[in-house]
């Protein structure tokens, strides 16, 4: 059954990119089709969702290895870095900064002891980086990935939709802005609607995950002193 839960992952998501091919929709695409889909077949087959997770272990034992192909976009796009780099990091490190700072102090308004505020400070990062985190600074791992998920979700459906309501024309910014916020998922969602802005949003979403991963313990300890 092990192969059977990774091959229907799989299959899952080939469907999801054959649909997002002819409906070219920014709110159902490929990874939003894909959840959708999954979810369809465990209900419809009365699959607990831990059988299904234990059964695609192949898969979820390569999320820690996938962190080092996000070098691949940085190393793509070192012309662009070289040539903006003073903009590009002043943007990644500010967005990076906020990201922190607004979720784990609106969970600290709503009372949140000190586990969830480090456990939901790392949510905008891609999700091994975020975990480790997470698990650096006294928070929960596996529930860091769920509001990394949250967020990427969020950011892939509504995110450049939004920036583009806003009349934000600028590729590049578009990348950078929900790169930072939405990582990979909303990369994605950026790749399939403009080639430019997808390519910022992976440089975004590398810069950020390693900045992230630097200053994120210093955000928590100020953010304790509010606690």
């Amino acid at each position: 059954m092990i192969y059977f839960y990774t091959l229907l992952t799989i299959a899952a998501f080939m469907i999801a990119l054959l649909i997002t091919k002819r409906i070219k929709s920014v709110l159902l695409n490929s990874f939003v089709l894909t959840v959708i889909i999954l979810v369809a077949v465990l209900l419809a087959a009365d699959i607990p969702y831990d059988q299904y997770m234990a059964g695609n272990a192949p898969l979820n034992n390569l999320l820690g290895v996938s962190v080092v192909a996000l070098a691949l976009p940085l190393y793509e796009q070192l012309h662009q870095i070289a040539v903006r780099w003073k903009a590009i990091l002043f943007i990644v490190t500010s967005a990076s900064l906020l990201s922190m700072f607004s979720g784990a102090l609106l969970a600290l308004a709503l009372g949140a002891s000190a586990d969830v505020v480090a456990t939901v400070l790392p949510k905008s990062v891609t999700t091994p980086i975020a975990m480790a985190i997470a698990q650096n600074i006294g928070g929960v791992p596996a529930v860091a990935a769920v509001g990394v998920v949250v967020a990427g979700l969020q950011g892939s459906v509504f995110g450049y939709l939004v920036l583009k309501k806003l009349q934000l024309k600028n590729s590049e910014a578009i990348g950078l802005a929900v790169g930072s916020v939405s990582h990979a998922l909303g990369t994605v969602s950026c790749l399939e609607v403009d080639a430019k802005a997808g390519n910022y949003s992976s440089i975004s979403l590398v810069l950020c995950g390693i900045i992230s991963s630097l200053l994120a313990p210093l955000v928590f300890k100020l953010v304790s002193f509010c606690m």
